[in-house]
């Protein structure tokens, strides 16, 4: 079961630990009817967008911070993604990357609580950057009464072809009814030869903006906006 759970950590999670190891080829927005009401919100008011979408089997919401444009979304075998950047940016190039996964099956299938996931998490993180690497537990909580887990992640020196940075991000992760989620924001920017300090409040305050974040059971012929999450207090 352990290598299970780090083939589904893998799938679900490769984009932060590829964004930190090696340059990904930009991806083109995949339009679905999730990603299109966020655009037209953003358009409409240019404020934060709540943002709500079916991801295997339950409706995921957080909000879309304000300057954020979604750029991709995909589901590919058991794992689902999807990315949003400032205003400008690519999948390619960017400063800051909202991300948000799907581990299909995986709540179902092991018993690994949240901090284990983010554990294994952090493993695959720590190749790109072996001698730079740094992680902090923020520690347990609560989504929509799921079980989750907060971990401050980060990389001094993060090497790709042409371009070396330091990375860093916010993850939670929640272990849903049948399936995990994560809610990431991560940051690129100049290299460090030592470990970033993690200790800095706006990591904390950057998961803040996401919520509320909510996972929520899906309602027989409810359709975008999925009004029953957005109300669930």
């Amino acid at each position: 079961m352990r290598e299970k759970i780090i083939l589904i950590v893998g799938l679900a999670c490769w984009s932060l630990s590829a964004h930190a190891g090696e340059e990904t080829k930009d991806r083109s927005l995949m339009p679905d009817a999730s990603m299109q009401e966020i655009q037209k919100q953003i358009q409409a008011s240019g404020r934060p967008a709540t943002s709500v979408m079916p991801i295997f089997s339950q409706i995921v919401a957080f909000t879309l911070p304000k300057g954020f444009d979604p750029v991709f979304s995909n589901a590919e075998g058991a794992g689902y993604i999807f990315e949003a950047v400032p205003l400008g940016e690519t999948t390619q190039k960017w400063s800051q990357m909202v991300t948000v996964t799907g581990a299909q099956g995986l709540a179902v299938t092991s018993n690994a609580s949240p901090q284990v996931f983010l554990t294994k998490f952090a493993e695959l993180f720590k190749t790109a950057c072996p001698a730079t690497f740094s992680v902090t537990e923020v520690g347990a909580s609560k989504v929509s009464g799921y079980d989750a887990f907060t971990a401050l992640i980060g990389c001094g020196t993060a090497r790709a072809p042409g371009n070396v940075r330091s990375e860093a991000a916010a993850v939670l992760a929640v272990k849903g009814s049948e399936d995990y989620y994560t809610f990431q924001w991560a940051e690129r920017g100049p290299v460090r030869n030592k470990p970033i300090d993690l200790n800095d409040a706006k990591w904390q305050d950057r998961l803040a903006k996401l919520g509320p974040i909510r996972i929520c059971a899906p309602v027989t012929g409810e359709a975008p906006p999925y009004p029953s999450c957005l109300e669930q207090k």
